[in-house]
């Protein structure tokens, strides 16, 4: 009998582990991880070529380059905005005042542009592609 009380305690320990797994999940401590945060908003990376097919199938877009303003005016993609990354913060950028507004986000080599995606989707924007860097821009670049 010893052996049959073993296994139905073991047993019942199993069941109420099984029970409350779903139960962990319930509470809200009111904070949120950044995975989660990544998981409500985000943009979406794409390559360069498709980013010009989209430029050329849209209108309305905003091409908005990343890198400080001397960078900037060394060369850039034709008609694009100058937003330094490090510019934004937790603040909507006075030039990208709307949320809906179809945006192509761009920097040197791509790892700041991820970066002022990343905060410009958690700003609440809506249609944010990254498209790397203007070191491999297959298109034409001005100077200022």
């Amino acid at each position: 009998m010893n052996r049959t009380a073993g296994a139905w305690k073991a047993i019942c320990a199993m069941i109420a582990l099984i029970m409350a797994i779903p139960l962990a999940g319930c509470g809200s401590s009111g904070t949120e991880s950044p995975s989660e945060s990544h998981e409500k908003s985000s943009y979406q990376q794409i390559s360069q070529d498709e980013a010009i097919s989209m430029m050329e199938e849209s209108s309305g877009y905003l091409i908005v380059d990343v890198r400080t303003r001397e960078e900037f005016d060394e060369g850039h993609i034709p008609d694009a905005i100058c937003v330094p990354n490090e510019e934004i913060g937790t603040e909507r950028p006075g030039m990208l005042p709307d949320l809906d507004q179809l945006m192509f986000i761009y920097c040197r080599s791509g790892r700041r542009s991820k970066e002022a995606a990343q905060k410009l989707a958690d700003m609440g924007y809506t249609r944010v592609y990254e498209m790397g860097g203007i070191n491999t821009w297959p298109g034409e670049t001005v100077t200022e």
